[in-house]
């Protein structure tokens, strides 16, 4: 199974903003009382465009959905909550903690990527968790190494236990399961999704290891990708504050892979960190700033892989 992807899937916003819903535990959100609405979804857009345009000119296949002004979606920018693409044709969709985020999954766009050649044999609908306050949103709150068939999952108010092992169960992978923490007005709460904290890459990971509180659950998540033969590069508690864990590899023209981040990301890596990623990977970056600040959400959130094959 590949790790990474040439395809992507982007949905450009239209009426994007702090989303109120999601502001209680995700402790990246800032209120940008100063801007009108009209002018973050205006910077949001220029971000988003500029962040498009780079991915393409090293050759990701980036496909473009515009978001639709109702129903009301000011999160929509970060579909890989929702939906996760498979190799085996499988597609899964997820249950979502705020209310207005579940307006986010589209039936149409499914049907463009079935226009669009790529094959979708069979859905896994997980949403009706919703009913009884379960959640589990995708690839934000689960870290997959595909190759080695492992999900790596921090528990939270949005990464339920049982149906994560419902999901490993269901796609094949073996579930690696700890608790991780930031630490907001001196107390430690819970992160809110694993990829703002991890990233695993072909063959290297990307992880805040102090994060994870209990010394026996960080010692085993560390030896689980140190035993996938992945060089791992830790990051620091503030690091994570400029959305360093929130990065993703993927491929582009002649094979060639990028680690994608945030330009506030990659400001905040030190040379050492740099090094150390460039040894296996190109990296790409662009300016997020506005998105970063409404949505508690950076690079790796913007992009849904798609692993669907051609027909």
């Amino acid at each position: 199974m590949r790790q990474i992807t040439d395809t992507i899937l982007m949905i450009r916003p239209v009426a994007f903003r702090m989303n109120e819903q999601t502001a209680v535990n995700n402790y990246y959100q800032k209120v940008m009382d100063n801007l009108l609405p009209d002018t973050v979804n205006a910077k949001a857009q220029q971000e988003f465009d500029a962040f498009v345009d780079k991915l393409r000119t090293v050759g990701v296949n980036v496909v473009v959905v515009d978001d639709t002004v109702n129903p009301d979606t000011p999160d929509s920018i970060f579909p890989n909550n929702w939906v996760s693409f498979h190799e085996n044709g499988d597609v899964a969709l997820y249950p979502m903690f705020a209310e207005n985020r579940r307006l986010e999954r589209r039936e149409e766009i499914l049907d463009l990527l079935e226009e669009k050649g790529f094959a979708i044999e069979n859905i896994v609908d997980y949403t009706s968790a919703e009913e009884d306050n379960i959640f589990l949103e995708g690839t934000g709150s689960i870290v997959l190494d595909r190759q080695n068939h492992k999900a790596y999952c921090a528990l939270s108010p949005r990464a339920e236990e049982e149906l994560f092992i419902e999901f490993c169960e269901d796609f094949e992978y073996n579930p690696v399961i700890f608790e991780a923490f930031q630490t907001v007005n001196s107390e430690r709460k819970h992160i809110y999704h694993t990829n703002v904290m991890m990233c695993v890459a072909e063959t290297f990971a990307v992880i805040c290891a102090d994060c994870i509180d209990d010394k026996k659950e960080r010692k085993m998540v560390l030896d689980n990708l140190k035993s996938d033969g992945k060089e791992v590069i830790l990051l620091t508690e503030q690091q994570l504050n400029h959305f360093a864990g929130n990065m993703l590899q993927v491929r582009g023209n002649n094979n060639k892979s990028y680690l994608v981040m945030s330009a506030s990301a990659h400001q905040v890596l030190t040379n050492d960190q740099i090094a150390k990623i460039e040894k296996h990977t190109e990296i790409l970056s662009s300016s997020l700033d506005t998105i970063e600040a409404c949505g508690g959400g950076s690079a790796r959130c913007m992009m849904a892989e798609v692993f669907l094959t051609k027909e």
